[in-house]
Order: structure tokens, then C-alpha cells, then sequence
């Protein structure tokens, strides 16, 4: 379980788009591994527009 201080620092998180940019994961693979408890992920939105947030590590 993540801390929050680790939610919030930078460089820290990164958003699907970005994941699927830096590290070719897919939204897909980002929804299935946070089905099996694999990836730890929060469900966040900016100006009406959803998008999901995981953490740097969790990637890696």
C-alpha cells in the first residue's frame, strides 16, 4: 500500500497517457493488473476528463 506523500511527489505518479508513452503499457494492461491487485492505481480527473493514475515504481 502506497503512502500518500508517495501519491503526491513529484515524478513519483504518472497518468495512463503518459505510462502508455514512456513505458508502452497499454489503459488495458493498466486495468487488468488493477483487477488482479497487481497495480496499485487512483481514478483521478482534470477539467471533466478521467484518467488514471499509477505509480512510477509499480511500472518498473
Amino acid at each position: 500500500m502506497a503512502e500518500h506523500g508517495e501519491w503526491i511527489s513529484k515524478g513519483a505518479s504518472l497518468s495512463d497517457v503518459t505510462a502508455t508513452k514512456e513505458y508502452g503499457v497499454s489503459r488495458v494492461l493498466i486495468v487488468k493488473g488493477m483487477g488482479a491487485g497487481k497495480l496499485e492505481c487512483r481514478e483521478e480527473a482534470v477539467w471533466g476528463s478521467p484518467y488514471i493514475k499509477v505509480l512510477r515504481r509499480e511500472l518498473e
